[in-house]
């Protein structure tokens, strides 16, 4: 499974919001996240799919490469992942207002 999402944040803001979407994950669902430099790697299950996958950004781009969990699950997997990109990237919505999960 492959989603490419462009963004217009700066560097530093783009991996703030990915951090906290990170925390949210972790938080909520269980998802486990370890970032080395610009990549973060997932593994969990989120729902009744398992999934793992490689998350990286660049200065206009946001790249997730992951395991298909099938034809049944892949359009609900990408529609979420699409959607907390769309939220977590979003430049009207401020930093601060960004769940953790916590």
């Amino acid at each position: 499974m492959q989603i490419d999402y462009p963004h217009k944040l700066g560097r530093d803001e783009a991996r703030a919001r990915l951090e906290l979407l990170s925390a949210y994950l972790h938080n909520r669902h269980g998802i486990q996240v370890t970032w080395n430099g610009d990549r973060a790697a997932f593994k969990g299950k989120y729902l009744v799919v398992k999934f793992s996958g490689e998350l990286t950004f660049g200065d206009d781009l946001v790249q997730f490469r992951g395991e298909d969990p099938g034809m049944l699950w892949r359009k609900r997997a990408v529609a979420y992942i699409t959607g907390k990109l769309n939220r977590y990237l979003d430049p009207a919505v401020p930093l601060e207002q960004l769940p953790t999960g916590a």
